[in-house]
């Protein structure tokens, strides 16, 4: 077996880690699954290329590129703004349905299949605004480089590692070392007795939106840099990113990251021993796996 399915997988664990992250802050604090979490990996892709994009026409020194990387500044300015829409357009899809069914004491169930609507409405409006044609942040060529045991990758690959270890710690230290962090966890233990006890569950249930966006948002702008930019991007990574959630534990931002990395590798296994036919196939199975034998998680707590 080749051993460059150990980068190819941790990359693209990386991004599905990131991505579960956000799944499982929002299950832990609103108590759903919901199914537009991918559509912000997509509309943050998108909304940094169009950024980018304008700033590349108001500069074209802002997309020469920044060393050994394929971009220019454009990108990183424009994922900072693609971050902060994303995290606002969550906050209005909860202010317009979420928040509404909650108010008015609605099932699960309703949630659960309003975000499909929701998933289905945002993909749609995507697509009416950027057509279906795949697109690039940048189309210039880049020679992976020898990092080591056989394995190759390329800058951005590293960077986007790098990236993703930054992020995992930076929202470990915010649920762990700071108020927001430790009312955050106060909600997901027990929102009712939360309340009580001063925590502001709505101010809460906002940032858990806003931060489970941003990281959507990240996550989105590194695939499509490492691969394309597509309205499906997000529906592709939603059964993956559920599965790390789930594999994780639910509540564990750790725990997220490292069954991305086991998902990630898995699928990338899978390539060379079954083929890539078989690659969506592996996160099912590792889905259900979980479910029967372990379902709270590796780093879950019973209930």
């Amino acid at each position: 077996m080749n051993p460059q399915f150990l980068m190819d997988g941790l990359v693209a664990g990386a991004m599905i880690g990131l991505g579960a992250i956000g799944v499982t802050l929002t299950y832990s604090i609103l108590r759903f699954a919901n199914f537009a979490h991918g559509e912000m990996l997509s509309w943050g892709a998108y909304l940094a290329l169009a950024v980018s994009g304008g700033l590349g026409l108001l500069s074209t020194m802002l997309t020469k590129p920044i060393g050994p990387f394929s971009f220019g500044w454009s990108l990183p300015l424009a994922a900072i703004v693609a971050i902060l829409l994303t995290g606002l357009l969550a906050l209005a899809v909860d202010a317009v349905l979420f928040g509404r069914l909650r108010a008015r004491g609605g099932a699960i169930i309703i949630l659960v299949m309003a975000s499909f609507g929701a998933s289905l409405a945002l993909r749609s409006l995507l697509e009416f605004i950027f057509t279906s044609k795949p697109a690039y942040y940048t189309k210039a060529l880049q020679i992976a480089v020898k990092i080591g045991g056989g394995l190759r990758a390329t800058p951005d690959q590293l960077l986007s590692l790098g990236l993703s270890v930054v992020a995992v710690v930076a929202i470990h230290l915010l649920m762990t070392r700071t108020d927001i962090g430790r009312s955050m966890r106060a909600v997901s233990e027990n929102p009712a007795l939360a309340g009580i006890a001063g925590v502001e569950v709505r101010r809460v249930i906002r940032v858990v939106w806003f931060v489970g966006a941003a990281l959507a948002c990240i996550a989105g702008i590194m695939t499509g840099l490492l691969v394309q930019i597509r309205p499906y991007l997000g529906h592709d990574l939603l059964l993956p990113l559920f599965a790390a959630a789930i594999l994780g534990g639910i509540g564990s931002v750790p725990g997220a990251m490292i069954a991305g990395l086991i998902v990630g590798l898995s699928e990338a296994a899978a390539v060379q021993i079954v083929g890539a036919e078989w690659r969506a196939a592996v996160s099912f199975v590792i889905l259900v796996a979980v479910l029967l034998l372990r379902p709270r998680g590796l780093f879950g707590r019973a209930a």
